[in-house]
């Protein structure tokens, strides 16, 4: 395990340093904010269900979905409490004090899935960028991207078929 804490530390620590460029900062933090809570991808997901009245109720589970994976993530985090990177000085503020996983990556695994299920491909370069995003501003190890990326994407892919419900297309 000492390998892999220490490919942690340095990958964390070199994609730390590009967040020295104020562009690299800037659209990191940005992806870092929107992605709080879940937000982005469940204002996406309302707004799915918004302008696609025939698939409507997919665009709602598929939010669910997204969203519970994101409360999945928060009670994992509870259990394992792994501190966030202590070596690195962060770009932004977090709503807690533990890293893994991280449910930034869970909630944006999660959307890239249930959204790409519904032909919506541009998710899953915004989920890699928000999952990036992450390791940039220096508040997660890659382990705990990585381990939020599958939690969010096996969470998803298990209710793909709850979620179109009758809409396969």
């Amino acid at each position: 395990m000492d390998d892999l804490d220490d490919m942690d530390h340095r990958i964390v620590t070199a994609l730390r340093g590009r967040g020295t460029d104020p562009r690299v900062a800037g659209a990191a933090r940005a992806l870092s904010w929107a992605g709080e809570h879940g937000a982005l991808w469940l204002a996406a997901g309302l707004a799915g269900a918004a302008v696609d009245g025939t698939r409507r109720s997919a665009w709602l589970r598929g939010t669910a979905l997204t969203a519970g994976a994101h409360l999945a993530s928060m009670g994992v985090k509870r259990v394992v409490r792994r501190p966030r990177p202590a070596h690195v000085v962060p770009l932004v503020r977090t709503a807690g004090r533990h890293s893994f996983p991280s449910s930034h990556a869970t909630s944006a695994a999660a959307a890239a899935v249930a959204f790409g299920a519904l032909g919506v491909h541009a998710a899953w370069p915004l989920a890699a960028a928000v999952c990036v995003s992450r390791l940039v501003v220096g508040v997660h190890y890659p382990s705990d991207v990585a381990a939020g990326a599958a939690l969010g994407a096996l969470t998803a892919r298990l209710g793909t078929d709850w979620m179109r419900g009758g809409t396969r297309d």
